[in-house]
């Protein structure tokens, strides 16, 4: 019973919620922080969940500043193609739909700004913050261009926006605040509030896919949360460069302190959950292969420092970690939108590296300590050891009680019974030992 009981509650979880019958239902989605693989498949799937759900309308929140070209493009062909009205209100105070963020709100069948918020800076700005001229010359910068250009002149006449305004923002960088986006006609409204922005929305037809006209019923519509998937969740929180930074020194850090103390066990996990994780993270990022290679290799030297000890590997490891995480994002990536903040900030890249420098510098001073001690296992760690003697010890013949076993023994002096011994040297199962004087 138990099983069957299971399954039908899995069905039930991952089915589209339907919209209660004569009762307006919205299907609400948020997108907060970068635009990702992750949060495209997510918007994606959120426009076919209303479809299936029979809702009124679709209702995106929305504070980006901007990121992967493609999922925007993955967006817009969803919002495009839906047959439930699309509405995009960015908000709360504060919030901003900057760069790629521009080509969503577009690309939404109704949209509004709460007061405070802002809207535009379109402008191919790759990577780092680089403008597309300096790292790629002219004729990639124009390439670029003109094909964001055209990207959101083409949203904007399809849904009967400002395309001027739309080019401006991609050719100039024109940002405008919520009033003056409205003004402009990029936005169709001002509202403080969600709530606000459906009593608007109500009564008033939009055209969805299909060239049908659908009327809005959205007064106080029953708003329906429709949750990201698990792995969206993962590759969302992930998608950030100075996070990977980071998974990439707690796993060369765990990896490091695994090596010197082996059996530790828990730290090599770690840094292997780490590393994983960071590999994830790389690959929905605009991210450098030669500086994950330079990453890899810091990890590897400091590594290795705890086995040599010269002083020279470590450091060398710990300045491939830093230039690893400073040119760990691609500025001749065309493929991404974003601000100037999309980068591994130095503020991010100076405290981290000092601190798994000093970790590392830690880790491989205990290890020369720990190689400087007397062995303490094998037969080389027998000598020097006290015990007693079980039996007379004659240089032919003789048994001792050493470290807890019992062994033959001889001497170049006989010894009587019960005297205490020292362990001179040792060949195979035999202890050669001295009587100590007391």
């Amino acid at each position: 019973m138990l099983l069957p009981l299971l399954v039908l509650g899995l069905l039930a979880a991952t089915a589209p919620t339907r919209a209660a019958s004569g009762e307006p239902s919205v299907a609400r989605c948020e997108l907060e922080g970068v635009v990702d693989t992750g949060s495209g498949a997510y918007l994606a799937d959120c426009v076919r969940r209303a479809e299936q759900g029979g809702y009124s309308a679709l209702l995106i929140r929305l504070d980006t500043p901007g990121g992967s070209l493609e999922a925007t493009r993955t967006i817009v062909r969803a919002f495009l193609g839906s047959t439930v009205p699309v509405l995009v209100w960015v908000g709360p105070s504060g919030a901003r739909a900057g760069s790629a963020g521009v080509f969503i709100t577009l690309a939404s069948n109704l949209a509004a700004m709460a007061p405070g918020t802002d809207l535009g800076a379109a402008h191919p700005v790759i990577g780092t913050g680089a403008d597309p001229e300096t790292v790629g010359g002219s004729q990639f910068a124009r390439k670029v261009e003109n094909d964001a250009v055209a990207f959101a002149e083409s949203i904007a006449h399809q849904r009967g926006r400002n395309a001027a305004w739309a080019a401006s923002a991609v050719r100039d960088s024109t940002a405008a605040s919520a009033e003056a986006a409205l003004a402009s006609r990029v936005v169709d409204h001002l509202a403080p509030s969600e709530a606000e922005f459906l009593t608007w929305a109500d009564g008033r037809s939009v055209e969805v896919a299909g060239g049908d006209s659908v009327r809005l019923s959205t007064r106080d519509a029953r708003l329906v949360e429709l949750a990201p998937g698990l792995s969206q969740r993962l590759v969302h929180a992930l998608a950030h460069p100075a996070l990977v930074y980071l998974l990439f020194l707690m796993a060369a850090l765990g990896l490091v302190i695994e090596l010197s103390h082996p059996g530790g066990i828990a730290p090599g996990i770690m840094g292997a959950v780490a590393l994983v994780l960071a590999l994830i993270a790389s690959s929905v990022l605009p991210v450098r292969t030669g500086a994950l290679v330079l990453l890899l290799l810091g990890a590897m030297f400091i590594a290795a420092e705890l086995f040599v000890t010269s002083g020279l590997l470590g450091l060398a490891g710990v300045v491939l970690l830093g230039l690893g995480g400073l040119f760990l994002v691609d500025e001749l990536n065309p493929n991404w939108f974003v601000d100037r903040s999309f980068r591994v900030s130095w503020a991010w890249l100076i405290p981290t590296t000092v601190v798994v420098a000093g970790a590392a510098a830690y880790v491989a001073w205990r290890s020369a300590q720990t190689r400087r001690l007397p062995q303490r296992g094998g037969d080389a760690g027998l000598v020097g050891e006290e015990g007693t003697t079980l039996a007379p010890v004659t240089p032919e013949s003789g048994e001792v009680f050493v470290h807890g076993e019992r062994w033959r023994a001889t001497s170049p002096s006989n010894i009587r019974r019960g005297a205490h011994v020292v362990v001179r040297r040792v060949e195979g199962l035999t202890l050669f030992v001295d009587e100590v004087k007391t």
